[in-house]
């Protein structure tokens, strides 16, 4: 059951963490005494290396803002909840680390990109079939590259005009080709999220910003990730190929620890969804005016058809920053929040992970939603990778229902 208030009193502030005390990295021994207060969540890249943070099904395909697996996983073993929602489901972290733990789970987001990567890292699979389905449409696919059969091929070609400016006549190809073999399968989700990562690599742009490319990039280029001159890839193949292979063993990985602890993920507002009841709110929501969510992924949608609904984004890049917009958002936050807090069972709690450098959430927010303050952690954030690379802090709120 959920862990009681009395259990969680002993909680102080980590107001300005430092690196002292040996980083915090025995997960599995947190429980419901865990003291939090005792625990240094600050890790450097080599106390919680990449390949921990994206374990089996985490890396399935990349995403921009969502949070450290491990930090979930504290959380929920020290609250020990029978359900779990996440009304910024993302990418899945949440619903994945409940699985894990075999705690029930609910995901929301706005993105429909989201709600596929997120599903087809938690659905259970035969993993003979599935492995045997994704070798399969890759073999198929090779064997229209092998000799002269490609050039003999039939053409497939596209109007898009997104993707005819972003990716080489080849790889466009490679994509579309693969595209059309999907529906002859029954993994066709799990194919989907591979064209995807595919699609987002084999796009022509410079090697050391597939995060925020601006425009297409035709010409060789001084490359600051590898210190020479590059060409954009005109290759899709080979990342079909790659992300195929890992995709196995990633859903081979996560099923040696799944659960049948059930997982439902919702496309949809979080603001006005229809929601079960649950003990436990566990999200990291978006950072205002940083990151457009449907745009980081636009060439899954124009590739796959996705329906586009980046209007309904709370603290979307496109929004700014201004007063205007962080008045927008943090209404947006609170009725996510309102509407979270009915479906709340009595006494549950919420952790809410936030970046807040413009100092949103206030105190005397959980009041105003009906939830009182447990506390309200701070963790540095070092070891950023990619455009936003400085460091920073973040917020953990803990709130309990009143």
């Amino acid at each position: 059951m959920l862990a009681t208030t009395g259990q969680m009193k002993a909680f102080t502030s980590l107001a300005n963490p430092e690196y002292e005390n040996p980083p915090f990295v025995a997960f599995q021994s947190v429980t419901t005494g865990t003291r939090l207060e005792n625990l240094n969540l600050n890790w450097r890249e080599r106390d919680l290396p990449e390949r921990e943070r994206t374990k089996h099904v985490h890396r399935m395909h990349p995403y921009l803002g969502k949070y450290i697996p491990q930090l979930v996983e504290i959380f929920l073993r020290k609250f020990k909840p029978r359900s779990v929602y996440d009304p910024f489901c993302g990418s899945g972290t949440t619903l994945v680390e409940a699985n894990a733990l075999g705690i029930e789970s609910i995901g929301c987001d706005i993105s429909a990109f989201n709600c596929l990567v997120t599903n087809a890292k938690v659905r259970k699979y035969d993993t003979t079939l599935a492995s045997r389905e994704i070798r399969a449409a890759l073999a198929e696919l090779e064997s229209s590259f092998s000799g002269t059969l490609f050039s003999k091929a039939r053409p497939i070609e596209t109007e898009n005009e997104y993707l005819r400016a972003w990716f080489s006549p080849e790889a466009l190809r490679a994509l579309l080709l693969y595209r059309e073999l999907i529906d002859q399968f029954h993994h066709r989700d799990l194919m989907k999220v591979i064209l995807s990562r595919a699609a987002r690599s084999a796009r022509l742009t410079t090697h050391h910003n597939l995060d925020f490319p601006r425009k297409p990039q035709t010409e060789p280029y001084q490359c600051r990730k590898h210190d020479r001159t590059c060409s954009p890839t005109t290759d899709a193949f080979q990342f079909i190929r790659r992300y195929s292979l890992d995709t196995i063993e990633r859903i081979e990985a996560f099923s040696r620890i799944r659960t049948d602890a059930p997982a439902s993920v919702i496309w949809g507002d979080a603001q006005s969804v229809k929601l079960p009841k649950f003990d436990m709110i566990m999200t990291s929501p978006p950072y205002v005016g940083l990151i457009d969510y449907h745009d980081q992924h636009r060439y899954a949608y124009e590739l796959l058809g996705l329906p586009r609904r980046e209007d309904n984004e709370i603290g979307a890049a496109f929004k700014g920053k201004s007063a205007k917009a962080h008045e927008e958002y943090m209404s947006g936050i609170k009725k996510v929040l309102e509407n979270a807090r009915r479906h709340l069972r009595p006494r549950g709690v919420a952790v809410i992970v936030v970046g807040d450098r413009e100092g949103l959430y206030k105190d005397t927010l959980a009041g105003e939603l009906n939830f009182r303050v447990l506390d309200r952690l701070s963790r540095h954030v070092n070891r950023r990778t990619g455009r936003r690379n400085s460091d920073f802090f973040e917020s953990v709120l803990i709130w309990e229902a009143t």
